[in-house]
């Protein structure tokens, strides 16, 4: 299995920036990272070798992205709009470092599990024309509300890059066909544990999705599943 490790100096977030990739053939997955992880924690995890066989195969490729969620959301020493702006900064390092990096000739897959399933619907569904498919683990998709111990990221604050990047907040009020048709046009997979703390959540965007028209798959899985012995197996599943 054909493993690069990649690291430059990121204009967009003034910072050096790493990344994992795996595999040299077939659709490219942009792979986020969970909550504060770090872009060698899926290979740690055994995440990757769960899909080693497509890999070696030339049936996948895997582009692991490192996070800043603490430079951005989880930093309590800056003003929730600065946490915002800050992940912006990394949005646009994605969009104009990462993705240009990615080989295209098969297509893109964007994909997350826990707070990387949140960065990856984000970016799916405010870009639907860069990708073909997008696989969101264990997600929540609205960071400004409180969920269980999960606090709201943004301690009550809300602006318009807040809205804009809150998907169960901006989906709702999407009405340009255009817009719509290029999100019905993903292939969507939200994946859950039925006693995972998010649950609601994820069943509240469900049914928005389908208000809207968008067709997509919603496995629930038996217990928690919010671990990575079950994202080793949603990734062998749904990637």
């Amino acid at each position: 299995m054909k493993r690069e490790y990649l690291r430059w100096h990121s204009p967009n977030l003034k910072r050096d920036m790493e990344m994992l990739v795996f595999g040299d053939g077939g659709p490219s997955v942009l792979f986020f990272p969970t909550r504060m992880a770090r872009f060698f924690d899926y290979e740690n995890w055994g995440i990757i070798g769960a899909v080693q066989d497509k890999i070696t195969r030339g049936q996948l490729q895997l582009y692991c992205v490192d996070s800043i969620d603490s430079e951005s959301f989880y930093n309590q020493d800056i003003h929730p709009a600065a946490r915002m702006m800050r992940h912006l900064q990394y949005e646009q390092y994605i969009l104009e470092e990462v993705v240009p990096r990615m080989d295209n000739t098969n297509g893109l897959i964007v994909a997350g599990c826990s707070m990387g399933a949140y960065h990856a619907a984000s970016l799916a569904f405010r870009k639907p024309e860069l990708f073909y498919k997008a696989v969101c683990m264990s997600g929540r998709y609205d960071l400004t509300r409180q969920i269980g111990d999960f606090r709201d990221l943004f301690d009550g604050y809300h602006n318009e890059d807040i809205y804009f990047s809150m998907p169960r907040q901006f989906v709702r009020h999407v009405h340009d066909p255009v817009n719509l048709a290029a999100m019905r046009n993903i292939e969507i997979i939200i994946a859950i544990g039925e006693t995972d703390p998010f649950i609601d959540d994820n069943r509240e965007f469900d049914a928005l999705l389908w208000d809207k028209g968008i067709e997509h798959q919603f496995p629930i899985w038996e217990g928690y599943a919010h671990r990575p012995r079950y994202w080793r197996q949603m990734v062998h599943l749904y990637l």
